[in-house]
């Protein structure tokens, strides 16, 4: 039976990161993907939004790995020749009502150590947007975007140059401990054409939105310590025609999301969205991304809001992703989750739970993180 040091389930953009991590750090690593593909699942359907941090409570891990993501991304990008563009964004009160929740957003912002962000009256929005209507809002300058696709293929290129191997369709069936809490490691049985059992010291699960089902094919883990899965689909819809917009526009944040915001892609074209949809499933295989052209009718009325020239059909449904939640509908946002030997008991286990946005912008602190975790636990 084949042994290696470390495996890691999920090539998604945070599984590639971990697993170049891991194999950086020179362990024998082997990223296993059910999918034939790389980043085909959550990875594949965002906005490809570089965040700053604003948002997030502080102290959360959200808040720091976003913020020292945020740093490290754009460095990795520019000097593994990945394209980004920093266009910044807006942050906008559209009436007086919203000027506190606007205080309170720079408030946290602030404490969270974001850089290069300030508050701007009326007067000088309408000077860096013309159309834009509202009567203040936070502009932050380190808010960007990335070719996420080009992101993941260099992720995967520095994961294979440093010694890593990654199977696709290759999903994983079971996980079952050897010896006692699992010191001996974990005896796994892979599916796919050949189906092949390998042991590993470490295992590591970033199945993204399947996190918490692929947690139930590990053996002797405390059915406690998997936290129910809840699915979040936000919808996207893009514009026709030229976006009159430089910057990326959000409006106050709303429960389960940032809000209809519009944002641009590399080449300058706008698209809305996501909007939030909780869906009444149990599992991953019940989603359906097809995208309902009747939710446009509440887009137009949310952007309307700060965009009033926004012109009727001029919208186009375009794609839909799913969130990666373990908190239920109007519950605070939750955490990222990583659940080590400390929660469970296993050693060499580390279950990430709950990594939607911002893991994209985080991936790279997220992996460093983790190693930091994997070290401490030995």
């Amino acid at each position: 039976m084949d042994q290696v040091d470390c495996v890691v389930i999920g090539a998604g953009v945070v599984g590639l990161a971990v697993a170049r991590e891991m194999a950086l750090q020179g362990r024998e690593t082997i990223l296993l993907e059910r999918e034939t593909s790389f980043g085909t699942v959550s990875s594949a359907r965002n906005s490809e939004v570089i965040h700053a941090g604003i948002y997030y409570p502080k102290g959360s891990l959200k808040a720091k790995l976003c913020v020292e993501g945020n740093r490290l991304l754009y460095e990795y990008c520019r000097t593994h020749h990945v394209a980004t563009q920093c266009y910044g964004k807006l942050i906008v009160a559209t009436d007086e009502t919203q000027i506190d929740d606007l205080q309170a957003i720079l408030y946290k912002a602030q404490n969270n150590g974001v850089p290069n962000i300030q508050l701007l009256r009326g007067a000088e929005v309408s000077a860096l947007e013309p159309q834009l209507q509202c009567v203040a809002a936070i502009l932050s300058g380190t808010t960007g975007i990335v070719d996420s696709h080009g992101y993941m293929l260099s992720l995967l290129g520095g994961f294979e140059d440093a010694g890593g191997m990654i199977a696709y369709q290759s999903p994983l069936n079971s996980a079952r401990p050897i010896g006692k809490n699992a010191q001996g490691g974990f005896t796994l049985e892979i599916g796919g054409a050949d189906g092949v059992q390998i042991q590993t010291k470490l295992l590591i699960n970033c199945a993204g939105i399947s996190a918490p089902a692929v947690a139930g094919r590990i053996e002797n883990l405390p059915k406690e310590c998997i936290p129910k899965a809840y699915f979040a689909k936000g919808n996207y819809f893009s514009l026709t025609g030229k976006s009159p917009f430089n910057h990326l526009i959000y409006p106050i944040p709303e429960p389960g999301g940032l809000g209809v915001h519009l944002t641009l892609d590399m080449g300058g074209q706008a698209k809305f969205g996501p909007d939030v949809e909780w869906l009444e499933i149990d599992r991953e295989s019940q989603i359906d991304y097809t995208v309902d052209p009747r939710r446009g009718e509440g887009f137009y009325e949310a952007v309307r809001r700060y965009w009033p020239g926004l012109k009727d059909g001029s919208l186009q449904p375009d794609y839909s992703g799913v969130r990666a939640k373990i908190v239920p509908p109007n519950a605070s946002a939750g955490d990222f989750c990583f659940d080590g030997p400390k929660q469970h008991g296993l050693q060499g286990l580390f279950n990430l739970y709950g990594f939607e946005s911002p893991g994209l912008t985080s991936s790279l602190a997220i992996a460093k993180h983790l190693e930091s975790l994997i070290k401490s636990s030995l």
